[in-house]
């Protein structure tokens, strides 16, 4: 059974708390800086608490860490803990900026330690079928894809004036908080991202500035995609349209299945997938990063591959920002 620290203890890492828990496979401490925060969690989970991560470094005996903190925060803390010897699940967005990235990376190297970031539609059931329908080459050549999706953030998050999201620098906004999912899944399916033309801005959220919606014009190589998304919306909807030379893919997260439609025919062949309540993606992440630890291969979201969203990110940001087109060179 390994042992496991979360850092940070508000409604995410809550969350990886819980669904660690429920997966039967791990000790686990939480650690945060709110003494009343810390206090509920240690005391309706039963776990044991540190104040700091200093503290709960001090006290020895972690095969790993999980970092729940606002963006910003993630890789300053994830260059001490894989100094310490930990392996590393770290929550999405990888960081705000690139600057640690090279550190990190080669922290990363010295230390041999699985390093994974919380992308967790890779767990989607409909997601990981749809890619392995594309990997074996169903949809023929891909030429175009889109994405529309979006929901009411209030009615999900209603603290979002109080968290992270309300400050980019933390990692807020629907760039860094939501469309990053849906990027991260795409490139997952269909490689990195290589342009990006992003129109964004705030529009209804109330006690926040940030963009609360982002349309963005993009390409994955040679193929362009679209991307519509919002936080203000009455629906809670997202949908996945991937279009090749021999067929057309549809992904309806909401409906819980995906389907395909061959060229020349008029009705899509859905496939249902298992219902899915807002823990069973990460019980199954959870379960993943433990396999990964026991050597196992999984599809847990790389470092890499996190690196790549991030500087997504950035780029939608700055095009947002300038109004222009931005162009990301392949990763070395």
């Amino acid at each position: 059974m390994s042992s496991l620290l979360i850092i940070g203890c508000g409604s995410i890492g809550e969350r990886h708390l819980r669904c660690f828990a429920a997966t039967g496979r791990a000790q686990l401490s939480a650690c945060d800086a709110n003494p009343a925060l810390l206090e509920k969690i240690c005391t309706q989970y039963a776990v044991p608490g540190f104040s700091s991560l200093d503290e709960a470094l001090a006290s020895g005996g972690f095969d790993g860490a999980v970092i729940c903190t606002p963006a910003h925060l993630h890789l300053p803390m994830a260059r001490q803990l894989l100094e310490a010897g930990l392996h590393l699940l770290i929550e999405k967005p990888l960081a705000t900026d690139q600057t640690l990235v090279p550190e990190v990376r080669e922290a990363i190297a010295r230390s041999g330690r699985v390093v994974a970031v919380a992308y967790v539609y890779h767990f989607m059931a409909a997601v990981a079928a749809a890619r392995s329908a594309i990997l074996r080459g169903e949809l023929g050549r891909l030429l175009e894809a889109s994405v529309v999706s979006g929901q009411h953030f209030p009615t999900f998050r209603p603290a979002y004036r109080e968290i992270y999201y309300r400050d980019r620098r933390t990692g807020g906004g629907a760039i860094q908080d939501a469309l990053t999912h849906l990027v991260n899944a795409m490139e997952w399916m269909l490689g990195p991202v290589s342009r990006v033309f992003c129109d964004a801005s705030h529009r209804a959220l109330e006690g926040v500035e940030v963009e609360d919606f982002a349309h963005v014009a993009a390409r994955h190589g040679e193929i362009p995609v679209s991307y519509a998304m919002t936080q203000f919306q009455a629906p809670n909807e997202h949908v996945f349209l991937i279009h090749g030379e021999l067929a057309s893919l549809r992904i309806e997260i909401h409906q819980q299945r995906w389907g395909l439609m061959q060229r020349g025919e008029t009705q899509w062949q859905w496939r249902q997938c298992p219902p899915v309540e807002r823990d069973t993606l990460f019980m199954a992440q959870a379960a993943a990063f433990l396999d990964a630890l026991e050597g196992k291969t999984t599809d847990l979201c790389s470092f890499e591959e996190a690196v790549q969203t991030l500087r997504f990110n950035e780029a939608a940001l700055q095009s947002a920002n300038r109004g222009e087109v931005i162009h990301l060179s392949p990763l070395p």
